[in-house]
């Protein structure tokens, strides 16, 4: 693929080679299949794959193998390594126009390797048709055909936009190109199992092939590279689908794997973060019973969940008391939390504000009016004028405006919830009048809804298990949840709960939050206080969401 000049060249390229050990593994998995006659390895690198299945004496058969590579210099270097092994045919040009040449004429009965992993920004145009047109096909939805990978995303039903990556588009249209009972086993990024622009991908894959097992790694597999990886290995045939993850600590667990040991579980074809397959089947069956359960409902039944104020340049419409004090802002500034750091407790209260302010914390957000600029006073234009020459009006956002420095859809939430969390989520009731930046999503209670009763409801085990399965992690450990993944957190309905029981619970564990405390202590309380005493939730429905909460944040802790 022809790349844009404007980023690193291992980022354009999408170059991350596979560990030996692991592409041979990968072969392992069907050495014996002696119903594999023709191999495709789309994006072949520097051939650790065709290394590993001549290794393994994989290709000592009457087999059929067909590597491709973009990069001439590699692609020549292979052929001159192969030149003696004529069922190799090294191919050196680009994948997706391989595929548009081939896909009604070529099936393959095993495609492996280790698609590169390029956004879809930093393709030319034509490539960005051709994937388009590959995802259409497969019923995917385009906004439009004008580009190279989205034809192949497009023509296979899916959408193409800034976010999709070349992975994608391999994995729709080697998909397409498998024989009818072919097997593919890709290493990609994580990301497959729970971000949204994998949801199509995720349908097509439940659709198109009748097993899918996924291998992931506590430790990274790629040294040096901040970037988790998953094993996917899909077949298609008759059999009744079934997905299962195994989760291994590194590469030297796969020494002793067998993949084809029972263990899957009903692959459903919804879009639906795979994320979940990580429980097991008893705790899906209680998940699956509480969604139907009329004592809980949806955080998005409660209220209205928007992200926070996009401002366009956090940094410089947050600003600590000193800069108000320079530049005569007091009039146009509003109490702010700006960051999870100054989130201290489940009330946020006008001297948690106050401490964060004397902390010289960034605690103010500007808020300019709407009306001429020469009713402004001399230190508001100061700070405009500061702002305009060195270049912080220059951002999209501030740039698309008919007045850059004022920033629109400012007003005050009931209550935050943290976007990006490390132990727990925290869910904050505004007591000050404070509004946030998009590092927060700010909630909108429903009319009559006693606000106190919505944030104690969220510190439950079951509420918490809900979180981990409705967000997404990153390396760090970071857990992080976008407003319409908060809106399909479960929590109990505390109609019948008293309000100065509410109060009285709320405050402990606000307390709890405010010194520090294991939040083990807090859902204890909140469980066995109201969930069991008021609602009749019985012990176990507490204690396994409890262990489904603990075993999904230890998964993403530990690769913190």
């Amino acid at each position: 693929m022809i790349l844009k000049e404007d980023s690193s060249e291992q980022k354009l390229r999408g170059a991350y080679y596979t560990p030996l050990k692991l592409a041979k593994k990968m072969v392992d998995f069907f050495k014996d299949d002696l119903s594999i006659k023709s191999i495709l390895e789309p994006s072949c690198g520097d051939g650790v794959f065709v290394d590993a299945l001549l290794e393994s004496q994989f290709l000592s058969q009457h087999k059929r193998v067909t590597a491709i590579e973009i990069e001439k210099k590699e692609a020549e270097k292979l052929s001159e390594k192969l030149k003696d092994n004529s069922n190799i045919d090294v191919v050196n040009g680009d994948f997706f126009e391989f595929y548009h040449k081939h896909k009604d004429m070529d099936t393959y009965d095993l495609i492996l390797g280790n698609p590169p992993y390029i956004r879809y920004q930093y393709l030319e145009e034509h490539q960005r048709k051709l994937m388009s047109d590959i995802l259409t096909v497969q019923g995917m939805k385009a906004k439009k055909q004008r580009s190279e990978m989205a034809e192949i995303l497009t023509s296979h039903g899916m959408k193409a936009n800034k976010l999709i990556n070349t992975w994608v588009g391999f994995m729709v249209a080697c998909v397409h190109m498998l024989s009818d009972n072919g097997k593919i086993a890709f290493v990609i990024p994580a990301e497959i199992l729970q971000v949204a622009y994998a949801e199509d991908l995720r349908l097509f894959l439940s659709n198109k092939l009748s097993k899918i097992t996924l291998l992931t790694f506590e430790e990274l597999v790629f040294p040096g590279i901040e970037q988790e990886v998953v094993v996917f290995i899909g077949e298609k045939g008759d059999s009744e689908k079934g997905i299962k993850i195994v989760e291994l600590n590194n590469l030297e667990d796969l020494e002793n794997l067998n993949i084809y040991e029972n263990g899957f579980q009903k692959l459903n074809h919804v879009h639906e973060k795979w994320t979940k397959y990580f429980t097991t089947i008893q705790e899906n069956q209680l998940i699956s019973d509480l969604k139907r359960d009329n004592r809980f409902q949806t955080l998005s039944e409660t209220g209205i969940i928007n992200v926070g104020i996009t401002t366009g340049n956090n940094k410089y419409f947050s600003v600590n008391k000193k800069i108000v004090e320079k530049y005569d802002l007091t009039d146009v500034v509003r109490p702010l939390i700006g960051r999870s750091s100054h989130a201290h407790s489940v009330y946020f209260k006008e001297e948690d504000w106050k401490e964060n302010v004397d902390q010289g914390k960034s605690a103010y957000l500007i808020d300019f009016p709407d009306t001429l600029l020469e009713k402004y006073s001399r230190g508001q234009k100061d700070y405009i004028e500061f702002g305009e020459k060195n270049g912080e009006n220059t951002g999209y956002k501030c740039k698309i405006r008919e007045k850059w420095y004022q920033i629109p859809s400012v007003w005050v939430p009931d209550a935050f919830f943290l976007r990006r969390n490390n132990l727990y989520p925290k869910f904050v009731l505004n007591c000050c009048a404070a509004v946030s930046t998009d590092t927060m999503h700010r909630i909108k209670f429903k009319e009559g809804i006693e606000p106190e009763r919505i944030i104690l409801s969220y510190y439950n085990s079951i509420s918490f298990a809900f979180t981990e399965i409705c967000g997404r992690s990153y390396g760090g450990g970071v857990l992080e949840i976008l407003p319409g993944e908060v809106g399909k957190v479960l929590v109990p309905v505390l109609d019948c709960v008293p309000l100065e029981k509410i109060r009285e619970v709320l405050h402990q564990v606000d307390q709890i939050v405010r010194n520090g405390e294991n939040i083990e202590k807090a859902l204890d309380i909140v469980d066995n206080g109201i969930l069991k005493e008021y609602l009749g939730i019985d012990e176990k429905m507490c204690s396994m969401s409890r262990g489904i909460w603990k075993k999904m944040q230890h998964r993403r802790l530990k690769r913190g």
